[in-house]
C-alpha cells in the first residue's frame, strides 16, 4: 500500500534535455512533495498550433508512461512572420544556429517576439490534459549576446530588459521566462493537486 502510494507521487518530465529538468527542479524548489523524474523518451512530432502539439505529446507520453506525465513544448513566434517559426523553433535552430535566426527578418522593422512555453499534464493514460501557458515579450536581436549553452537565448530580450535571456542572471530569468510563467501556474496546480 505504501509502495503505490510513493510510486503515485513520482510525476515523469518527458524531456531528453538535462539542463531543462535541472532548470524544472530548481524552480519548483527543495520543498516541492513530489519526486520529478524525467524520460527522453521520444514522441512523435505533431504539428498544429502550439496548444494542440503539445495536447497530443502529452496525451500519447500518458499511454506510453502508463502514469503521471508532464511534457513541454517552447515557441518562438516572430511578429514579422506571423508568429512562425513557432513551435517548429528547434528545427530552425538546429538547421541556422542562432546567428541565422535574425536573418530570417532582417528585412522587416518590427523585430518584436514571442517566447511561448506550454506545459501539459495528464495524470495517466486516458486523462484530460491540462494545458499551462507562459508568455514573454520581446525582441530578437543580432548579433546573439551571452552563452551559447541554451537554445536560442542569445538572440532573444525580453521586454523591459538590455541583456538577452543568456545574459541574464539565472534566477532573473526563471521570474521572467515564458518557462517560469508557465511553470508557476504548472507548480501552483500540482501542489494543489497532490497535495
Amino acid at each position: 500500500q505504501s509502495r503505490m502510494a510513493a510510486a503515485s507521487r513520482t510525476i515523469t518530465f518527458v524531456t531528453g534535455n538535462a539542463k531543462k529538468l535541472e532548470e524544472f527542479r530548481r524552480i519548483l524548489g527543495p520543498d516541492f512533495p513530489h519526486k520529478v523524474v524525467s524520460s527522453g523518451l521520444d514522441l512523435p512530432e505533431y504539428q498544429g498550433t502550439p496548444q494542440e502539439v503539445v495536447t497530443e505529446k502529452c496525451r500519447e507520453a500518458a499511454r506510453r508512461v502508463e502514469g503521471p506525465v508532464i511534457v513541454e513544448d517552447t515557441s518562438l513566434c516572430f511578429t514579422a512572420l506571423g508568429g512562425l517559426p513557432g513551435p517548429y523553433i528547434k528545427w530552425f535552430l538546429s538547421a541556422l544556429g542562432p546567428e541565422g535566426l535574425p536573418r530570417m527578418i532582417k528585412d522587416w522593422d518590427d523585430k518584436s517576439a514571442a517566447a511561448l512555453c506550454l506545459f501539459g499534464y495528464c495524470g495517466g493514460e486516458g486523462g484530460e490534459v491540462k494545458v499551462f501557458e507562459g508568455r514573454t515579450e520581446g525582441v530578437i536581436v543580432s548579433p546573439p549576446r551571452g552563452a551559447r549553452d541554451f537554445g536560442w537565448d542569445p538572440i532573444f530580450q525580453p521586454s523591459g530588459h538590455e541583456l538577452t535571456y543568456a545574459e541574464l542572471a539565472p534566477e532573473v530569468k526563471n521570474a521572467i521566462s515564458h518557462r517560469g510563467r508557465a511553470m508557476a501556474k504548472l507548480t501552483a496546480f500540482l501542489t494543489e493537486e497532490h497535495s
